[in-house]
């Protein structure tokens, strides 16, 4: 577990220091267990990006501030954390960043074509029906160049996968502070596969050191010609 290492990251925690105190309380939290330095750095440094499930933005703007050639779009179901990612970037100073948020209908993405598409911690929380057509609906928005990344908690070790397991369950179901109530960790391999089956070719990386969550990272891209 890892605090903020580089500007960017500081100042994307710092853009949430007027929101209410719960979600300054989760967005600090999300930091600490989530490795987003090895999502940042598989995504291209100049294009049009899109993640997927954005929640309160904190990925998308640190996206957005660690490289200025990015153009950074977040969506989500959840209207509240939406709000709260569109009060964050309008902390922003003219010409620091470029990203916006919206909220969206369950798999209603933007219009492609994407240089990236970023899901993180989302598809878990999906049935397997809609999973698929997220998927589905990212590689037809990706640009032919461009790269699909996946940050998901994986189902080993099994220690690290209980504990992410009864998180969202208190999360989801108890606090309710995650959209949804549908909970189901996939092994990554299953994204792979069904990636493949759209055309791209993945590969997935463990990226858990230091954490006591699984992550694993699946990159995905088009064969070339």
């Amino acid at each position: 577990m890892k605090g903020p290492e580089t500007p960017a990251g500081r100042r994307a925690i710092e853009l949430f220091d007027t929101a209410p105190r719960a979600d300054r309380f989760h967005v600090r939290a999300r930091w600490w267990s989530c490795p987003f330095p090895e999502i940042q750095r598989r995504v291209p440094v100049v294009g049009r990006i899109l993640e997927v499930g954005c929640g309160h933005g904190l990925l998308s703007s640190y996206l957005a501030l660690s490289a200025p050639g990015r153009e950074v779009e977040g969506v989500d179901i959840d209207e509240h954390k939406i709000a709260l990612a569109q009060a964050a970037a309008a902390r922003l100073a003219p010409g620091e960043a470029r990203v916006s948020f919206a909220a969206i209908e369950p798999g209603d993405l933007p219009d492609g074509p994407f240089d990236a598409i970023v899901v993180n911690d989302v598809l878990y929380l999906m049935p397997e029906a809609l999973r698929r057509d997220v998927l589905g609906a990212c590689v037809a928005r990706l640009g032919p160049a461009g790269v699909v990344v996946i940050k998901e908690i994986d189902v080993a070790p099994r220690w690290k996968y209980e504990v992410n397991r009864l998180q969202e369950i208190v999360a989801t179901k108890v606090l309710r502070y995650t959209e949804g109530d549908h909970v189901e960790v996939v092994p990554m391999q299953h994204f792979a596969d069904q990636l493949r089956e759209l055309g791209l070719e993945p590969t997935i990386e463990s990226i858990d050191r230091w954490y006591p969550h699984a992550h694993a990272i699946l990159t995905a891209r088009r064969p070339p010609p």
